[in-house]
């Protein structure tokens, strides 16, 4: 068993954002805090990206603090490394510069509070710690939403997590399903090789230009104003629209970006829409997004009657009703930049309330 003050779940960008701050407030790895991570190596949910996102068409890699990507490229052209290598290469090098010493590979099945004292179980791992910093993020929990026969398909289904190339779908018509970043990069790179059709439940907002700082603020502080009502925290892109890149223009051009409304049920070799209209489709691709990983978290009762967990503090990560936990790539702080932030927040007002 392992004796911590601060127990830190996930060691994506926010995960690895709090150990820097705990290390600076001069809490060192082990009796200070201690970080577990589900994942086999550094890297987070990076390490599992399909091959052909590179670092030009990734949404945004941002620094974390103290160390800046940068030192890691070296002389590589930045913009053509994959992101699934260059990311985790960088986490590896921030985790022994900050001695942060993740514990990996152990999965969190279950906190509880004992007693002012939360117990953390990850097999035969057991940490008991006074604080929780939560930052497992979405990519353990991929979100499939269901619709009448869709296990009578014959053909495939999978979902975002799953691609790999868009290769494997030559000579197949693909259907793509949602309308966020990963949906519209997805269906760009198969609609090169393949047919396919474009369905959303809402009509895409595309928007030319770049996303000012403004605009960022007012989409995140959107979301913050949801999880502090307890609502859950929906998507930051839902507000930011689609930024209309060179490589989505060409789409567009040549017909990928033709979207159709949502179907209402799926045939055993085809979507059928509510008027009775159809498309056959030899694979259909679920790019409808993840949902917070939290269930591990369900013996602390956090959630409320809204849906969500009504969250407080300076920047939206610490949960109303147990100011001993922090909940970081949760809401407003699900960005890259979001996380840095946030971990330095929830570090400070989360040893505040243990001092």
């Amino acid at each position: 068993m392992i004796e911590t003050r601060v127990a830190v779940i996930g060691a994506g960008q926010a995960g690895l954002s709090a150990g820097h701050h705990l290390h600076r407030a001069g809490l060192t790895a082990g009796a200070g805090f201690s970080m577990l991570d589900r994942s086999p190596g550094p890297g987070g949910a990076w390490q599992f990206r399909w091959p052909s996102l590179t670092l030009s068409t990734v949404n945004g890699v941002h620094d974390l603090p103290g160390m800046a990507f940068a030192e890691t490229l070296g002389d590589q052209q930045a913009q053509a490394v994959p992101a699934a290598d260059a990311v985790p290469r960088y986490y590896r090098e921030y985790e022994e510069r900050f001695e942060l010493q993740v514990r990996r590979p152990v999965t969190v099945t279950v906190v509880c509070d004992r007693e002012g004292r939360f117990r953390v179980e990850a097999g035969e791992t057991v940490v008991m710690a006074e604080g929780l910093i939560n930052a497992t993020g979405t990519w353990e929990k991929p979100f499939v939403p269901h619709y009448d026969g869709a296990e009578t398909f014959t053909g495939r289904q999978l979902h975002t997590k799953d691609f790999t190339t868009a290769e494997e779908f030559a000579g197949k018509h693909v259907v793509v399903v949602g309308g966020g970043i990963s949906a519209v990069q997805l269906l760009d790179e198969i609609s090169r090789v393949t047919t396919t059709t474009w369905v959303t439940r809402r009509p895409p907002v595309f928007r030319e230009g770049a996303f000012d700082h403004d605009a960022g603020r007012r989409a995140v502080a959107m979301v913050e104003e949801r999880v502090r009502a307890g609502l859950p925290p929906g998507s930051v892109v839902s507000v930011t629209g689609l930024l209309l890149t060179p490589a989505l223009t060409a789409a567009r051009d040549r017909g990928a970006l033709e979207r159709r409304p949502m179907f209402a049920r799926i045939a055993a070799d085809s979507v059928v829409w509510e008027d009775g209209s159809s498309q056959h489709a030899d694979v259909i691709l679920w790019a409808t997004g993840f949902r917070s990983a939290l269930d591990h978290l369900a013996p602390l009762r956090l959630r409320g009657h809204g849906g969500g967990i009504v969250m407080d503090g300076r920047l939206a990560t610490r949960v109303a009703a147990n100011h001993r936990v922090h909940l970081l790539g949760y809401g407003p702080s699900a960005s890259t930049i979001g996380a840095n932030r946030a971990g330095r927040a929830a570090v400070t007002e989360l040893l505040e309330t243990l001092a």
